[in-house]
């Protein structure tokens, strides 16, 4: 089994924090996003991953510091990591595409600005699985139509008219992906664009026309990383998971003096907290000092001070100085508050 990463996007929703850090990078519950992705997948596949492919943008933004990291979560799920760029953003197919030499086989494409929480058996008797989630508002989504076997027949994108309320994640399976790679390549070779755009939509459709079969996959959980306000939602939800999974998120080398936890929080190693109250909800990165403050439901990255707040639905990043009484704030890395 192969894992195809598309995340040469540069976030732009996410603006401060991904001027300096490319999205899939930002952490979420004291793990970048990415990594807690595809670490998730490989879980749930419960075999073997032999290869993960990542494909990423303009190496002056996504640098060897992003490839390292890369390459380390790879080789840490036993997988050979490959790393392609796509240098003109030109959609979903044509990013696909430039991993072409890691398409053939079964394989998982995962775009990664989204996190899941599922449990399932992956149906391999199918050509491939498109993961979907139930949703309220499906007119605001890609949404699949099913024929009477459950099958998918159609994808619509946004349909004015009431099709399914089961919206398209950005996760699929495909037993063989060297399909995809044939059908977008005639996409590419006959210039088929939708929205100014190569799209996947389009190589899966060609499919679809030639008799595969396509079914859906349920996830639990659906959690976006689109924007601040999502992000720390997302983050929320996610320390509610591990928390009740058992896992330990609170670092050994912490420092407290005077100061509380209100669980669930992510508390990286060598944090400091000084005449505070955390919680719940907060994740906070190595090396960070908070005085005097109080925070809950917010993301401090890693090496920022923090004194003399009050924060709720904060989102704050590395190296940061801040000191005041705002409440509710987006704070880039680098930036000094005083």
């Amino acid at each position: 089994m192969k894992i195809i990463v598309p995340m040469a996007g540069r976030g732009s929703r996410l603006r401060p924090h991904t001027l300096t850090v490319p999205k899939p990078l930002i952490p979420v519950a004291g793990q970048p996003i990415v990594h807690r992705l595809v670490s998730d997948i490989a879980k749930v596949l419960g075999e073997p991953i032999e290869e993960i492919a990542f494909i990423l943008g303009d190496p002056a933004f996504f640098g060897e510091d992003v490839v390292a990291s890369l390459e380390s979560l790879a080789k840490s799920l036993g997988a050979k990591p490959s790393i392609y760029r796509q240098l003109d953003p030109k959609g979903t197919g044509h990013a696909i595409m430039c991993a072409e030499p890691s398409l053939s086989g079964p394989a998982v494409i995962a775009y990664a600005d989204t996190l899941i929480r599922a449990d399932f058996n992956l149906d391999k008797t199918a050509d491939s699985v498109i993961w979907t989630k139930k949703v309220d508002n499906p007119e605001a989504y890609g949404v699949v139509n099913l024929n009477e076997r459950n099958e998918i027949i159609e994808l619509v994108e946004k349909p004015s008219e009431f099709i399914s309320d089961q919206a398209v994640i950005g996760i699929y399976y495909f037993k063989d992906v060297a399909v995809l790679r044939n059908e977008l390549q005639f996409v590419l070779d006959n210039d088929i664009i939708n929205g100014g755009e190569y799209q996947i939509n389009d190589g899966i459709k060609r499919m679809m026309a030639d008799g595969k079969v396509f079914v859906t996959g349920k996830v639990d959980e659906w959690m976006d990383c689109g924007n601040k306000n999502v992000t720390v939602e997302t983050n929320q939800k996610m320390l509610g998971f591990l928390s009740h999974d058992g896992e330990n998120l609170v670092s050994n080398s912490v420092t407290l003096d005077k100061a509380t936890i209100i669980e669930p929080c992510f508390i990286g190693d060598d944090v400091v907290l000084r005449n505070t109250q955390i919680g719940p909800y907060v994740s906070i990165g190595n090396g960070t000092t908070i005085e005097n403050s109080t925070i809950k439901n917010s993301i401090i990255q890693n090496e920022t001070q923090i004194k003399n707040a009050n924060l709720d639905n904060a989102m704050i990043g590395n190296f940061v100085k801040y000191d005041g009484d705002f409440k509710t704030i987006s704070i880039g890395d680098y930036s000094v508050l005083e």
